[in-house]
């Protein structure tokens, strides 16, 4: 299950979202949760779903791609497939979305 947002402000709808379906579907519970300093994971919305549902966040430094070690690299080659592709084919910037998803 992928998500591209226009803002960050949607990461957290959609990560209540994803939670309750793996607590639904999987019987699971989310522990931990590890984001690096961009911002989508750091607000008050989070903290209080954090807190109440009893979920430890792990903040890597910041610009530290080795600290995230292969989600980074997996999110750098997308990044850099779409990219490729958006170009090569001479696609207009909105359609980003979709050219990820192709990548994918």
């Amino acid at each position: 299950m992928g998500f591209i947002f226009e803002n960050q402000n949607e990461a957290f709808d959609a990560f209540r979202k994803l939670a309750k379906m793996i607590q639904n579907e999987k019987g699971l519970n989310i522990v931990s949760l590890r984001s690096d300093h961009r911002g989508e994971f750091q607000n008050e919305f989070f903290e209080i779903f954090f807190e109440e549902n009893v979920i430890h966040h792990n903040i890597s430094a910041p610009r530290t791609p080795q600290q995230n070690g292969v989600l980074e690299r997996k999110n750098r080659s997308l990044e850099e497939g779409a990219k490729t592709l958006q170009n090569e084919i001479r696609l207009p910037k909105y359609f980003w979305a979709d050219v990820v998803h192709t990548i994918c």
